[in-house]
């Protein structure tokens, strides 16, 4: 079981290990509210990655993990992740269209 450091990484070595075995690997989110800890885990019952923390800013970057697990699992192991963005990105390129009275 290896804890890792940097978010960056974790994402970049857990994708790595989701694209080797797809159908063997699993993406783990634990959350401990006494503690105020956010733990993820990524493993294929070989190797273990782990990261830890307890920063709001990292939990926004979970989102952005989430997504490209989501598109990884949707869209087959090969898939341009390049694209996948969080939610807050998504937002600001779709225009909001208006539904009420014109003056």
């Amino acid at each position: 079981m290896v804890y890792l450091d940097s978010l960056d990484d974790f994402v970049e070595r857990s994708v790595q290990l989701f694209r080797a075995d797809p159908s063997a690997t699993r993406y783990v989110t634990k959350y401990r509210h006494c503690d105020g800890k956010l733990v993820l885990k990524v493993t294929d019952d070989r190797e273990c990655l782990k990261f830890k923390t307890d920063q709001a800013q990292d939990a926004k970057k979970m989102e952005k993990l989430n997504n490209i697990f989501f598109a990884l699992m949707t869209r087959g192991p090969d898939a341009d992740i390049s694209e996948v963005s969080g939610k807050e990105q998504a937002e600001q390129q779709q225009p909001k269209k208006g539904r009420g009275r014109r003056q």
